[in-house]
């Protein structure tokens, strides 16, 4: 991973150079100030106004810059503007052409000058983070709140585009025109009147994409890739894409997501029958929530291993994972012939512990080129989302009761034997057409040994060989060039425990990590009871409760469609976050029975409220985290990813262990009993949001 200061430095646009934001100054300014609060030099409230005074000079000179730059480009579409209307008079081929050019070359010149924002934006924000990590208060929820939330506040231009909506409605408007007059078609495309019509030209998708990047502006697959939280680099040189690109197989990736959906199967599809087998077992019916919870469980401990694995192999940890999981759903199925619930539970472990969550995420973020990583990520999400729906719909079907020799085969076991198979037949598809690809991985060992060996003799070599005297300019190259290396060295070390890990995260990175638990916590909630809170209630049979919990896995791609498309494009994220986290705790309340007999309706429509906020809720939980994560969370063992997906099954275990442990001292009172802790850590993650609000921008 290369530092930010140093791909500034590749990236920029040169005689722009004098316009970026001093990368370098306020870093050493970080530095300086650090060390006089160590010793006490300097006090807090001083480098809180002299920190601001300095993003603040920052910042105005890049917005008077991209004013004065929107001026030149709205000139220039000016006189092309008196062309056009000129050429509309007297049509001329050769000349729609080159007019059609022109308005390419502004197009042109417009999207470098939304590059050198989005450069100057992402550079703001790891300022922010950098700040508040060195001085240990937060600076960003101070900057944030009192520049932000000004009526005439700078900040707010650098994330929000300005002007260039006009700018890019008079290119779309132009080229359309231009395009109708070179098909001879005689009719007038107004974009206004047909807001449907669009003119597909690579330069405008460019700015679109451009624009998006910079507004949030999203899309259905962009949101639905987000709940993917895959992790990656801001500013992605050339190099590493074309690295990616020969990783690149489209069987492997296909593979990879087969996995993704088979397990999401494999977790839901005991969900309507796990309180009856644990019944005919001789166990309560609320053991249920063990039964389900310990694959979760395991889970915890094969997300580390296989997130380690990974440094080394794909093809390997999958194969390893398909067999583990293939012996858990045996032992699974054998549970009722054997009369054991102790094998039941240990097939269950077995199949959290060939969980390979952690190797499907890994592998879109190292082996999927740039270009269609945001395609894979909604695969990987919309994959769990169908395997989460089919599971449940596909116990609906096994709904019978026979032998083969001396096997039962009836709707307790048949999940573990149809799974069984399915992992079998993926096994050995797996086997014939997964391609392990190289691993980068493997030279960055090379990297780490030599920092400790040979590397220092030879930079001792070096510094003996150099000139004693240096002009000033070499001078400050040769810092430049250290200070960059430090850090790229500090961004390349990898995370080496949970410890280090947790030490990384800022108090706003904490909070969404808590915010994602809640979620988890809640969704488990509604659907790990829904078998005993329907049976109880309502005596639903397990056809019932299996097209319910289908249904609800079947709102997540319309839903997706339906935030991705329109609100996430009409209101900020963390004001989505907000509304969504009040929305599931609205959810909760409705769901608990107090005093009027329990309806169907209210059961129902709870549940979809709460699992609908939920999913939205994860969506743009993750999104924030991406952003507020520290870089060094985004490869090695312990990755962001880990981190959420070990939050997140945290809250599952507990979860279904509140379930048990409830259904065991009264199942008349288990649904208020285990909605109550639920409703609390949601009254909790929205106070902390509000805490942390002005943080997450």
């Amino acid at each position: 991973m290369v530092a930010y200061g140093k791909k500034l430095r590749e990236l920029q646009i040169q005689e722009w150079k004098g316009y970026y934001i001093n990368y370098k100054l306020i870093k050493k300014k970080i530095k300086r100030y650090a060390e006089q609060l160590e010793v006490g030099a300097q006090n807090r409230h001083n480098v809180l106004r002299d920190f601001s005074m300095l993003l603040d000079n920052q910042i105005e000179k890049i917005v008077l810059f991209v004013l004065e730059q929107q001026g030149v480009l709205a000139h220039r579409l000016s006189d092309i503007g008196k062309e056009h209307y000129t050429l509309i008079q007297q049509p001329n081929s050769s000349n729609i052409s080159e007019l059609q050019e022109a308005y390419r070359d502004v197009g042109r010149d417009l999207l470098r000058l939304l590059n050198f924002v989005e450069m100057n934006a992402i550079g703001l924000r790891k300022i922010l983070k950098k700040i508040d990590k060195r001085f240990g208060y937060k600076f960003t929820d101070y900057y944030v709140k009192t520049r932000a939330n000004h009526p005439y506040s700078q900040l707010r231009q650098v994330f929000r585009h300005v002007g260039i909506g006009a700018v890019v409605g008079v290119l779309s408007h132009g080229l359309a025109d231009l395009q109708d007059l070179q098909q001879c078609q005689g009719s007038y495309i107004s974009i206004y009147d047909q807001p449907s019509y669009t003119h597909q030209d690579s330069v405008l998708n460019s700015i679109k994409e451009a624009v998006g990047r910079l507004s949030n502006s999203t899309n259905f697959l962009q949101f639905l890739g987000r709940h993917a939280f895959i992790m990656q680099e801001e500013l992605p040189s050339p190099s590493e894409d074309h690295i990616v690109d020969e990783r690149y197989h489209f069987m492997s990736l296909l593979l990879n997501l087969a996995n993704t959906f088979l397990y999401m199967v494999n977790t839901y599809i005991i969900v309507p029958t796990a309180d009856n087998y644990t019944l005919n077992l001789g166990a309560a019916a609320s053991v249920c929530g063990v039964v389900i919870g310990t694959m979760a469980v395991a889970q915890m401990f094969s997300s580390v291993y296989f997130s380690a694995w990974s440094n080394r192999s794909y093809l390997r940890p999958l194969v390893f994972s398909s067999i583990v999981l293939l012996i858990g759903n045996t032992l699974y199925a054998l549970a009722f012939d054997m009369n054991s619930i102790v094998v039941l539970l240990i097939g269950r472990l077995f199949c959290g512990l060939g969980s390979a969550r952690a190797i499907n995420r890994r592998y879109i973020s190292d082996c999927v080129p740039l270009k269609l990583r945001m395609q894979a990520s909604a695969g990987f999400v919309s994959a769990s989302a169908l395997g989460m729906a089919c599971g449940p719909a596909l116990a609906c079907f096994l709904q019978t009761d026979f032998r083969i020799f001396r096997f039962t085969m009836n709707q307790d076991t048949l999940p573990g034997w149809v799974m069984s198979l399915a992992w079998l037949l993926y096994l050995l598809w797996l086997w014939i057409c997964f391609k392990e690809p190289t691993h980068e991985n493997e030279g960055n060992l090379v990297l780490y040994e030599a920092d400790t060996g040979p590397a220092v003799h030879v930079a001792v070599e070096n510094e003996r060989t150099q000139p004693l005297l240096m002009n000033s300019e070499e001078k400050e190259q040769d810092e430049e060039g250290e200070e960059e290396n430090d850090n790229a060295e500090e961004t390349k070390k990898p995370v080496t425990s949970i410890v280090v890990a947790y030490k990384l995260l800022t108090p706003s990175v904490k909070v969404q990590l808590f915010v994602y638990f809640m979620l988890k916590y809640a969704m488990e909630i509604v659907l790990a009871e829904s078998s005993l809170i329907t049976e109880y209630y309502f005596i639903w049979s397990t056809s019932n409760v299996s097209i319910f919990l289908a249904c609800l896995g079947l709102t997540v791609l319309p839903v997706n469609i339906v935030v991705g498309n329109y609100i996430s494009n009409m209101f900020e994220e963390r004001q989505v976050l907000l509304s969504s986290e009040i929305m599931v705790c609205i959810g909760l309340l409705l769901s608990f029975h107090i005093m009027i007999p329990y309806s169907v309706t209210q059961y129902v429509g709870s549940a979809l409220i709460t699992f609908v906020s939920a999913e939205v809720l994860e969506g743009v939980n993750l999104s924030l985290l991406s952003k507020t994560m520290s870089s060094r969370l985004s490869g090695g063992t312990f990755n962001g990813g880990l981190l959420s997906t070990q939050a997140g099954t945290l809250a599952r275990v507990i979860a279904d262990g509140t379930i048990t442990i409830s259904g065991y001292f009264s199942e008349s009172n288990l649904l208020n009993t285990t909605l109550l802790p639920a409703l609390l850590i949601s009254v909790s993650s929205i106070i902390a949001t509000c805490y942390s609000y002005n943080s997450l921008y």
